[in-house]
């Protein structure tokens, strides 16, 4: 199968190439973002293979598919840059990476916790520089806190194991209750009261119309005053503009994320030599107390080589009409 990959950084070239030797697909690869304007260069592909922050609505659709296109090989878990009605419509194929590491993601989200409360790249800042003062370090034990976790899937899974270690108090909350993570003695409450009760909170769900901004100004009124919040999931979970009141009145006193509402235009890219256009992130970019990494949480060697593995077997299972893909569709996200 012909197949354009857009997004493709080197790394995704390297990965993907050295799984597509057992599957044989003919790959091109297109450095920019999948867009209505970019969609013409996939005229001829059978299939496209696109990333996060490719955007595939209904316009772009319409392009790819009068262009040939008749298969979208997201090589992430999420869908939600995907009009999947408007796919199915046009009777476009979407399938997905449902678990490429969630380790990875997991392990990220302890060192953005880590990182915050111990400080760790103001100390070794001052330490480069010749100064050993404590003043300004101080942590806390994370052992006997209280973690909330929204969202138990299998990044938050793993997020509780590694969090039990330490000690800490468990608190989670899903629309489906996982055992596993209740035996490793998770409480299930409702979103109110672990925003009440957690020193920690820490984001694991998906992006839905339910958990758009789930993280807004009443939800940040709820929580106790100098709450750290994490979020490695989805940007638009949070809104960012309440976060920074929050930041500024010290009713939130940490903040460590992954991504970020309007991350399209600024992460994968360096943009060093560039003046930042965006107010609300440079604004974020003040605080002492806020951490940010641009979408790394998942850039480990082990989950490459599964998102390029996953993603050309979804791929050649499509081409063959076999099972075994993983497919999304409509009436499975209703479902």
């Amino acid at each position: 199968m012909r197949v354009a990959v857009f997004s493709a950084k080197s790394y995704d070239r390297q990965f993907l190439e050295a799984a597509n030797a057992e599957h044989g697909h003919e790959l091109r690869f297109f450095e920019p973002r999948l867009s209505t304007e970019t969609a013409p260069l996939a005229g001829g592909f059978d299939a496209v293979c696109v990333f996060v922050n490719d955007v595939l609505k209904r316009a772009t659709l319409v392009i790819l598919r009068e262009g040939g296109t008749r298969l979208i090989a997201l090589r992430c878990s999420g869908f939600n840059n995907v009009d999947l009605e408007a796919a199915d419509e046009l009777d476009m194929k979407v399938v997905r990476v449902p678990a490429y590491s969630p380790h990875a993601v997991a392990e990220h989200t302890l060192a953005l916790i880590l990182g915050l409360n111990r400080r760790i790249t103001r100390a070794s800042a001052r330490v480069h520089e010749g100064n050993f003062s404590l003043e300004g370090l101080l942590g806390f034990d994370l052992h006997g806190r209280t973690v909330g976790v929204v969202g138990t899937g299998r990044i938050g899974q793993v997020v509780v194991q590694i969090l039990r270690g330490f000690g800490c108090r468990l608190l989670g909350h899903d629309v489906t209750e996982s055992d596993a993570c209740m035996r490793l003695g998770l409480e299930y409450v409702p979103l109110e009261q672990l925003f009440r009760e957690s020193d920690i909170v820490t984001l694991h769900c998906p992006l839905t119309p339910e958990t758009y901004r789930i993280i807004n100004a009443d939800a940040l009124m709820q929580m106790q005053r100098g709450t750290m919040l994490i979020n490695t999931s989805r940007g638009a979970l949070v809104d960012t503009r309440a976060v920074i009141d929050a930041l500024k009145t010290g009713r939130l006193g940490y903040l460590g994320i992954d991504v970020y509402e309007e991350e399209a235009d600024l992460f994968f890219e360096d943009l060093s030599d560039q003046v930042l256009q965006d107010d609300v992130f440079a604004r974020l970019l003040t605080f002492p107390n806020v951490l940010i990494t641009g979408h790394q949480a998942f850039f480990t060697e082990d989950a490459l080589r599964n998102i390029a593995s996953t993603t050309l077997h979804n791929i050649t299972c499509e081409e063959r009409g076999q099972p075994g893909s993983h497919r999304v569709s409509p009436s499975l996200v209703k479902a």
